[in-house]
């Protein structure tokens, strides 16, 4: 994967692959051999390392030991664009890159803008075509709020979505209102139940049906119908009849206020599918007639069956029961048969931890339909406890059962909220821990991401110099960045040019934690650098020498990677925060003001 312009994801990376490659055929591999490259943990053992002596052993039937030492011997430094090689335990070699890799990789990092971390496929080393893909998540229920683990759907659901798009391919983003079935009886047979609480009815008129909706939310819909409707027009109808139009009118009301939660959230979908539409379409229908007869179909007993065992399945699934009621496989097979439709080459579901079990037998009923073996992709969403003073939050005022998604950004806010939700993979039940949520410290790790976001940007106030232009004259060529010369710098810029090499595998392996992780590594090392200066005043960013304009342009470099490492993820990026020193530092008196503490020692 390559960046802007065709920049390498660490400067030098394909070039040293290559040289590898070509003296480890000199040495017999086979032709196509291709050298793995890594980045060891512990920096003092280089910059990239490589077991291409241990993985030619075998084939060379040679000690790696001994491979290693021919190649790091017959190595072109140069043209692998190193500056040493070291041969490290059984065989692993050790390479140090040419400075001047890293300060190229640097200036065209600078120059990209607003592109730094994007990506098209088809570029240099990169396999992938571009496709349309269609990205399904939260599709809760229109029947109430939603809740902490619809929250952690979405966020993975959108960050999914747009590593994708930052990745080059067409993505929509679709939620699946499921607004046919019985869940949607059920609801309105719950607000006719408040309905008549509110008329001061009791008895089994005014008792919520078995597997009804009991939170408030529920008196709260029924009192804005009612309001809408008029008292007396809804007791003129027939309860079936008024049954009927609450369900309606509250699946309609609730499905607004999930989009309004969403937005509030920073996620708008591209498209709200509606299941009904599938029955209104005819597609249903016509699925079942195409089924009818097909050699992956039977009827058995009365019952229409899909042989979905003869695509991996534990048993066959039956469509239609013996009564001609349909299960709920058929509206989703029509479903995802529709986005084909659509042209849609992949469909990526977002499903909550009880749907685990269903992502076999769907994926066999597709590819039993015909839509191939890979279109669908399912990401499964393990649960979500909320903890303050590390006891679970249980209960929601509003939704009885649950806490709702908007009582926790409306108490974290929505950066804090969707980064927790990002920070852990999606597979992994995470503990939500609201203290920590909440905290204004480096503990936090969205507000230790930020804030080192408003550092850079408080330098660069206090230095009155303009960043865009110190970015600008530093991408052309006109800042001197060897005067880089602390370990510290190198570390940083060194991290900085592998943002779009982490999004390229956080969008490979749907995996959103890994920019998370990568953005906090990324404040760590830029803490660690811009600290070195209270130690030595000559360190500091803004001190008066050669190096101070170098200085500012990785400051600026450092901006540019944390603002679009936040944006992939859907956060803001902040030019000025208050952590919790400073807020104690002012309540003891100290002149402490609103940029960053330490700013005015940059």
């Amino acid at each position: 994967m390559t960046g802007p312009e065709g920049m390498d994801q660490l400067a030098g990376e394909t070039a040293l692959r290559d040289e590898i490659g070509r003296v480890a055929r000199a040495v017999g591999a086979p032709e196509d051999f291709v050298a793995e490259l890594e980045r060891p943990a512990n920096p003092e053992h280089g910059d990239l390392s490589s077991n291409a002596a241990l993985v030619l052993a075998k084939p060379l039937r040679m000690a790696p030991r001994q491979i290693a030492e021919q190649i790091a011997g017959q190595l072109d430094r140069e043209r692998a664009g190193v500056t040493s090689v070291e041969i490290a335990g059984p065989g692993f070699l050790n390479f140090r890159l040419d400075d001047g890799l890293v300060w190229d990789g640097l200036r065209e990092l600078l120059g990209a803008g607003e592109a730094w971390g994007r990506s098209e496929p088809g570029d240099a080393a990169d396999q992938r075509s571009r496709q349309r893909i269609n990205v399904e998540f939260v599709s809760a229920n229109p029947t109430g709020p939603l809740h902490v683990a619809h929250g952690r759907g979405a966020a993975i659901g959108d960050v999914v979505a747009e590593l994708l798009a930052w990745t080059g391919h067409d993505v929509s983003r679709e939620y699946y209102v499921n607004d046919a079935g019985g869940q949607i009886d059920r609801l309105g047979e719950s607000v006719e139940a408040r309905f008549q609480q509110a008329r001061g009815e009791t008895g089994p008129v005014a008792e919520i049906p078995e597997g009804g909706y009991q939170g408030s939310y529920v008196a709260d819909v029924a009192v804005r119908i009612v309001e809408a409707e008029g008292e007396d027009a809804l007791l003129a109808m027939d309860r079936d009849a008024r049954c009927e139009l609450f369900a309606e009118r509250a699946s309609a009301l609730l499905r607004q206020e999930q989009a309004d939660d969403l937005a509030d959230f920073g996620i708008r979908m591209d498209h709200w599918f509606e299941e009904s539409s599938l029955l209104a379409s005819g597609a249903i229908d016509e699925l079942l007639e195409r089924l009818d007869g097909d050699a992956h179909a039977y009827r058995d007993e009365g019952a229409l069956w899909l042989r979905t065992t003869e695509f991996g399945d534990e048993k066959d699934r039956v469509l239609v029961k013996s009564d001609g009621s349909l299960t709920y496989f058929v509206s989703d097979i029509a479903y995802h048969i529709d986005k084909r439709a659509r042209g849609f080459d992949h469909a990526i579901d977002v499903w909550g931890a009880d749907h685990h079990g269903h992502v076999a037998r769907m994926q066999a009923s597709l590819e039993a339909v015909g839509l191939g073996p890979g279109f669908l992709e399912c990401i499964i969403i393990q649960l979500v406890k909320v903890l303050r003073d590390g006891e679970e939050v249980r209960m929601s005022k509003r939704a009885g059962q649950f806490v709702t998604l908007r009582e926790l950004f409306d108490e974290t806010g929505s950066d804090v909220a969707r980064y927790f939700f990002l920070m852990r993979r999606a597979e992994v039940p995470m503990n939500f821990d609201l203290d920590l949520a909440l905290d204004t410290s480096d503990a936090n790790p969205v507000f230790k991401v930020q804030y080192a976001h408003a550092r850079m940007c408080s330098i660069f106030e206090k230095a009155g110099e303009d960043m865009d232009a110190v970015a600008a004259a530093a991408a052309a060529g006109e800042i001197e960045l060897s005067r880089l010369e602390l370990d510290a710098e190198r570390e940083v810029a060194k991290a900085l040019l592998r943002l779009p090499e982490r999004i390229a595998a956080a969008a490979e392996g749907r995996t959103p934690h890994l920019i998370c992780t990568y953005l906090e590594e990324v404040a760590g090392l830029v803490n660690a650098w811009y600290h070195e200066g209270n130690l030595d005043p000559s360190r500091r960013v803004l001190a008066e020498g050669e190096a101070r304009p170098a200085r500012l342009a990785l400051t600026a470099a450092i901006r540019s990677t944390l603002r679009q490492g936040l944006a992939v993820l859907g956060l803001s990026a902040p030019v000025r925060m208050v952590r919790e020193d400073e807020v104690a530092g002012a309540a003891a008196g100290a002149d402490v003001g609103a940029e960053p503490a330490g700013a005015a020692d940059a």
